[in-house]
């Protein structure tokens, strides 16, 4: 065993403690006062081994990605892989979704009573509802919204509405977009991780990305939605300041000003978009058309909803006097601003652990090492693909200390934490950890019900 293979072991090991005493530590707390409002913590699920209809798909998907992944995604022409591993992704998804079986893992989770859906018929006259969408925000208002309606901006609940309109009803079709929808952030982040460090780690990342534990609760949550228009805004302002079109920048500030009505805390996206321009910051200087378009882009879908009559900045304040209300006021800050970061290593699983490893050594190497080396010898795509998780992490910390992401951060926070996973193409014996990825996200959606 290599050095090199004994550390990235001794920090999956040290996130697998985490794990222990997260799910210890929880236990203990929510048996002597249930402050925690979850029942298996850290995470929101119940105990119950189960198989499902979705069983074998996922067994053999796992085993074909490990097997033939790695391989297809490195001889394929690189057109075909972002396409290849969205298909492959969106396969794997469906499957964990369908070990909790039709109507329990994909309907009624959906149709839950505190779901977007169960708004859907107040929004018949739009321009109404979203002049009035903050009377109806604190617990103790009249008709008061549904708990994740009320805990967005109104552009989450309007895209099942849209849905509902064109005749994509109920939570079968809801489900079904939240599963392609947010599988095609896998194919978002490889145009990423190509363009600011090239397409060998790219395609290496590929096979990561697909088998996801974190596709565990992209299944039948809105929050895949949300990170799948995320991560193409990311991708598209990569491509705009790695030298393609400038237009490209436009097309991200859109899907940032949109992220931003689906949910509060993708403002947060801002860190990674800053990553992402100094990353490319010759380009900006050069082009400082990129920030304009950018801009312009992002504020399109803002100002169109002020002039509907929905007040952003009174939805938030009123938001975080509910969330004070409810369960939020009452988890521990305490226990949950670490154990918050054990669901994050539920997510995206061992391997990435070990991936951030060598990113910082990656880092280390050039900064101690290489820099001796004199002029040309500037930062490669490790580097820069360890920037970019730079970002997302701290994005993740942002959101962590600022106490409004207590508990279901394993959905919650996927937008930020699927920016972790291409750090794996630094990962030397590939199909082990593959295996190490495909076997948490199996063992969590068999062993647990989870409540996304």
């Amino acid at each position: 065993m290599t050095r090199c293979l004994k550390r990235d072991l001794v920090a999956a090991s040290a996130a697998a403690v985490l794990v222990a005493v997260a799910v210890l530590v929880g236990h203990r707390i929510q048996r002597e006062d249930g402050t925690l409002h979850v029942n298996w913590p850290p995470l929101s699920a119940v105990w119950e081994p189960h198989l499902g209809p979705g069983t074998v798909p996922a067994v053999v998907l796992a085993v074909a990605v490990v097997l033939w992944g790695p391989v297809v995604a490195a001889r394929a022409r690189w057109g075909a892989v972002p396409l290849a591993a969205w298909g492959a992704a969106t396969a794997w998804t469906w499957a964990l979704a369908l070990v909790d079986g039709w109507r329990r893992g994909v309907v009624e989770r959906m149709e839950n009573r505190h779901e977007y859906l169960a708004a859907v018929d107040r929004f018949t006259d739009v321009p109404a509802a979203l002049r009035g969408f903050t009377d109806h925000i604190l617990i103790d208002a009249p008709d008061n919204w549904p708990t994740h309606v009320a805990g967005h901006p109104p552009g989450a609940t309007l895209t099942f509405v849209l849905l509902d309109r064109v005749g994509l009803s109920g939570g079968g079709w809801a489900g079904a977009f939240c599963i392609v929808a947010g599988a095609s952030a896998c194919a978002a982040v490889l145009v990423a991780v190509r363009a600011f460090a090239g397409e060998r780690l790219a395609r290496r990342a590929a096979p990561f990305l697909v088998l996801l534990p974190g596709a565990v609760w992209m299944g039948t949550s809105a929050d895949a939605y949300f990170t799948a228009v995320a991560a193409w805004a990311v991708a598209l302002l990569a491509l705009a300041v790695t030298g393609r079109s400038v237009w490209w920048a436009a097309g991200a500030g859109l899907l940032f000003g949109w992220a931003c009505q689906l949910s509060y805390g993708l403002v947060l996206l801002g860190v990674l978009g800053v990553g992402v321009l100094l990353l490319g910051a010759r380009t900006v200087r050069e082009r400082p058309v990129v920030v304009v378009l950018l801009l312009a882009g992002a504020a399109v879908a803002p100002v169109a909803f002020a002039l509907l009559g929905f007040d952003w900045w009174e939805a938030y304040r009123l938001l975080v006097e509910r969330y004070h209300q409810g369960a939020g006021g009452v988890r521990p800050y305490g226990y949950w601003v670490w154990a918050n970061l054990a669901c994050a290593v539920l997510v995206v699983g061992p391997a990435t652990v070990a991936g951030l490893r060598r990113s910082a050594a990656a880092v280390w190497w050039e900064r101690h090492v290489r820099r001796g080396a004199g002029p040309g010898s500037g930062g490669g795509g490790p580097v820069r693909l360890a920037a970019l998780a730079g970002a997302a992490l701290l994005t993740v910390v942002v959101a962590d200390v600022s106490g409004m992401s207590k508990a279901e951060t394993e959905r919650i926070w996927l937008p930020f934490l699927l920016w972790l996973v291409p750090a794996c193409a630094l990962l030397g014996g590939v199909r082990g950890w593959l295996v190490a990825q495909a076997g948490l996200a199996l063992a969590v959606n068999h062993l647990l019900l989870t409540s996304w």
